[in-house]
């Protein structure tokens, strides 16, 4: 059975500008969402410029700790080929388009990241594993934080109470391919999350 994450949206694919309805109506992804601060947008770019900086390393990590044939540089278009589900970027999009499509990236990309590392922990070896589950873990929290972000904005902002999203498939008990999928979604990551950065433009505030 694939597994999700909890999600107050409806798991579908379509790109979808949402209705406008009462901020703290329920049953919707509104419920609950207080008012942003006003920064809130710089805080995204400089989440996504955060997590832009941070992918490469995190995608190296993974294939370092899976072994054999991850690491063969020339084998992973044969083995990793970039997830096909994942969601893209698009550039040419109006703010609040711009918003959902981020929404979207980073619902699918967060429920990806759980099942990742809930695999790479019952793969064992844990201790020789301890670099890529910290960094794992960081972004889950880091993209968690980008999420409220999002959803502040598209609900008080854009007063969107409901955006399509998909995420992907994850339920194969097969160990290999287990590893391969991680493979695949995060090697798309980096090419997602590089391509949100760019167009986001730099953050304004100090990278810690």
């Amino acid at each position: 059975m694939q597994r999700q994450t909890k999600s107050k949206t409806v798991a579908k694919s379509r790109l979808s500008s949402g209705r406008p309805v009462h901020q703290n109506s329920n049953n919707s992804m509104c419920h609950d969402v207080w008012p942003c601060k006003h920064p809130v947008f710089d805080q995204v770019r400089c989440l996504v410029s955060h997590l832009n900086m941070s992918a490469p390393v995190l995608f190296e990590s993974y294939v370092r700790s899976q072994g054999y044939p991850f690491t063969e540089e020339k084998k992973l278009d044969e083995f990793c080929e970039p997830d096909q589900a994942f969601p893209p970027f698009v550039s040419s999009l109006s703010d609040k388009e711009r918003v959902i499509n981020l929404y979207q990236i980073f619902v699918f990309f967060n429920a990806s990241l759980d099942n990742i590392t809930k695999d790479q922990e019952s793969l064992g070896d844990v201790e020789s594993k301890e670099d890529l589950l910290r960094r794992l873990r960081n972004t889950t929290n880091n993209t968690g934080g980008l999420l409220s972000n999002l959803t502040c904005l598209l609900c008080s902002k854009y007063k969107v109470n409901h955006v399509d999203v998909t995420y992907g498939n994850h339920s194969s008990t097969d160990s290999f391919e287990k590893k391969q999928k991680g493979c695949q979604i995060l090697r798309k990551y980096t090419k997602v999350i590089s391509h949100a950065a760019q167009a986001l433009g730099h953050c304004r505030h100090k990278q810690t």
